[in-house]
């Protein structure tokens, strides 16, 4: 049934969703993300710009943003490293020289990709320890360990601002490393298949960069939902005001430092459904969509 338009009342405070995709927005495994649709469209049609903040790189969120029916809303890449920008979140005295693709406008808020590169084989060698850059796989590879096909796996081996590596020496050497980036100014983050090394902001960084930028551009202050799932959702989760840890494939050990948060039940794409219904259905029983599952 298709479902009639609706505006929120004026008088409400406009509202962000900033969300993970792997493993929330989109299934950890298979990447499908049917369940989420109508609350993907609701919100569209509420005018409430949902957000991907993810490890993925550009090349594969442009194409991806559109199957999702996300093509006019910003996105966050590399970890907080890159944002993309549609025309209705610029500033046309900062964009000015910003690269285009697609009708975005990149901004690279970390260190470019070849510094972090020449930095990791400073330390490698230093510290002596082991570990694989996606930089340095095969395609093969990267398709193994990331369950990709060919022409994905080549678009997340294109980077602008982070680096994903395999870990190959003990876990008590990752202090040193980590001490060691820190001292370049870059940092290394646990995703679900790789340690990312990003510079520069990290997720939730990037999440105050946006909230500040929609603030300028709108003058008005907007109610933000954050969800994820993994180590590297944590800022992200502290940098919202409300927040959604969602279940993972084991017990989960994420902990951001927030007041207001839920923990789904569900795992995945429905762990996202649950999250949004908890925290907005219920307030509003004007945004849930028909046949949407309120927690």
């Amino acid at each position: 049934m298709t479902m009639k338009p609706l505006l929120l009342d004026p008088a409400l405070q406009p509202r962000l969703v900033f969300t993970d995709l792997d493993g929330s927005l989109l299934d950890h495994d298979s990447y499908q993300w049917q369940q989420a649709k109508p609350w993907l469209k609701r919100l569209k049609t509420l005018g409430v710009p949902v957000i991907p903040v993810t490890c993925r790189t550009r090349g594969e969120l442009l194409p991806l943003r559109e199957r999702l029916g996300l093509g006019d809303t910003p996105f966050i890449a590399e970890n907080g490293s890159v944002v993309g920008l549609p025309p209705a979140w610029r500033h046309a005295h900062l964009e000015r020289d910003a690269s285009e693709s697609e009708g975005v406008a990149m901004r690279n808020l970390g260190l470019d990709i070849a510094f972090i590169r020449k930095r990791l084989s400073v330390w490698r060698e230093r510290l002596g320890v082991a570990f694989r850059t996606m930089g340095e796989m095969t395609l093969e590879e990267v398709m193994a360990l990331t369950g990709q096909e060919a022409d994905e796996a080549r678009l997340a081996r294109v980077r602008q601002g982070s680096e994903p590596l395999v870990w190959q020496s003990d876990a008590s050497s990752l202090a040193s490393f980590r001490e060691a980036l820190q001292g370049d100014g870059l940092n290394l983050v646990q995703g679900r298949r790789f340690w990312h090394v990003t510079g520069g902001l990290d997720k939730g960084g990037a999440v105050t960069w946006l909230v500040d930028r929609f603030k300028s551009l709108r003058g008005c202050e907007p109610l933000t939902l954050g969800l994820g799932d993994g180590p590297n959702d944590q800022s992200l989760l502290e940098a919202v005001d409300q927040a959604v840890v969602i279940r993972g494939g084991g017990v989960s050990t994420l902990a951001p430092r927030q007041s207001t948060l839920y923990r789904s039940q569900a795992a995945g794409t429905q762990g996202w459904v649950e999250g949004i219904a908890y925290w907005w259905g219920g307030q509003d029983l004007r945004m849930m969509p028909k046949g949407a599952v309120s927690s």
